[in-house]
């Protein structure tokens, strides 16, 4: 038996698995399991009509085009495209800025190969999107978490990061955030503290990577789109790399996701993505761009928020209904996700395994934090199940939740 251990690099050994998908596979193997976990759009709002005409008149061309070999930077129509939807929406780009990116995931893995060295730092949100981290994290980069309130990540807290990295000889390189409903704790980032941010990162000479794939997913109740413009509308140095997806807010499986960075280093970044897989789906990109011209992403939009703000309503009910004063959040103001804090004697860890025998599944809020704390957390993904399954999926974490206090 070969010990392929040896064979390994070190950074292989030290790869960091998701939590997300590795608690999504549990569906698989628990029959009837309500999962929280996974961040999936609704299949229901899927435009399955609009997307087969798409897909039936790109290949009725027959334009080698749809199929063939395509530019690494993208499509240059979705690019220009991209161009002035962002410039409409106050963020104003160009089109040497963009790379076309495989889901927005891809452009976390470039942009930390492109700009991090093993042992730099990158800053993070305390919870932070374990996609990112496990990204940097693979890349041997040293993790830092700054603390959030309900403003978004704290100043003082960067500010004292930074002065004790480089009291330690570690250049902390960037500061990775998600400002609009944060993954995973739903956090909307306050405008003047998106100014802050970017004040501060002038000053300490940081980068900021803003990834945004939630911005259009406001709920209408408490948060409109002018909360949810992006620092990158405020940057005038060029100081932020922006990240955008289409995931959310036509279908996932298309994994076309886009990077917006300054050309020096959007370059680089052209380089880097050559070496991994030389271009994005161009059948993908040739869909989107379609959808986009035929105005099927903006009919979409307001129907998502209600459709997502209406699952929101059901989970807070549930969850008041059922466990009342035994957990707390913060109303989330959009996007799919609810971050529940227990009492100070659960750990998210025993109650994750009370949850899956109740056939319940969520992530455990460890799994969010680079610091070793969390344990008292969890995400709950209200985007996916129906407010039935909703329902039914609190009563059962409830359940657990009774079994965890009244275990010897």
């Amino acid at each position: 038996m070969i010990d392929y251990t040896r064979h390994l690099s070190a950074a292989a050994l030290h790869f960091q698995e998701s939590a997300i998908r590795k608690t999504g596979a549990l569906a698989a193997t628990v029959p009837d399991l309500i999962s929280f976990a996974a961040g999936y759009p609704s299949a229901e709002m899927f435009p399955w009509d609009e997307i087969q005409d798409i897909s039936n008149g790109l290949l009725a061309s027959r334009d080698s085009g749809v199929l063939q070999y395509a530019a690494t930077r993208g499509y240059p129509p979705l690019v220009e495209q991209l161009v002035g939807h962002l410039n409409t929406g106050g963020v104003a780009t160009t089109p040497d800025q963009y790379i076309i990116t495989t889901g927005s995931q891809q452009g976390l893995d470039l942009a930390g190969r492109v700009l991090l060295n093993p042992g730099d730092a990158v800053l993070v949100e305390l919870p932070a999107y374990s996609g990112a981290v496990a990204a940097f994290h693979n890349l041997q980069a040293t993790l830092v978490g700054i603390e959030q309130d309900t403003d978004g990540l704290s100043i003082e807290g960067l500010d004292a990061a930074v002065a004790r990295l480089r009291a330690a000889g570690v250049r902390p390189r960037f500061v990775y955030v998600t400002p609009n409903f944060q993954n995973p704790s739903g956090v909307l980032m306050s405008q003047p503290r998106r100014r802050a941010l970017l004040d501060a990162a002038a000053r300490l000479d940081l980068l900021i990577l803003e990834d945004d794939p939630y911005g259009s997913l406001f709920f209408e109740d408490v948060a409109s789109a002018e909360d949810t413009l992006p620092i990158k509308a405020h940057d005038t140095e060029g100081r932020v790399i922006y990240l955008g997806t289409i995931s959310k807010t036509l279908v996932p499986g298309f994994r076309v996701g886009w990077m917006v960075s300054p050309p020096a280093i959007a370059q680089r970044v052209e380089i880097a993505k050559q070496a991994i897989d030389l271009h994005s789906g161009i059948f993908d990109q040739r869909i989107v761009h379609a959808a986009l011209a035929q105005g099927v992403v903006a009919r979409l939009a307001p129907q998502l928020r209600a459709h997502y703000m209406a699952k929101r309503t059901v989970m807070e009910e549930s969850l008041f209904d059922r466990l009342g004063d035994r957990v707390r959040w913060t109303q989330p103001r959009g996007g799919f996700f609810l971050w529940v804090e227990f009492a100070p004697d659960i750990d998210d860890r025993v109650l994750f395994e009370h949850a899956v025998k109740q056939r319940v599944s969520f992530v455990i809020g460890s799994a969010f934090y680079v610091n070793g704390g969390g344990h008292q957390h969890a995400r709950l993904s209200f985007s996916a199940p129906s407010h039935d399954r909703i329902r039914e999926g609190v009563l059962r974490l409830g359940s657990a939740l009774d079994s965890v206090a009244d275990a010897p």
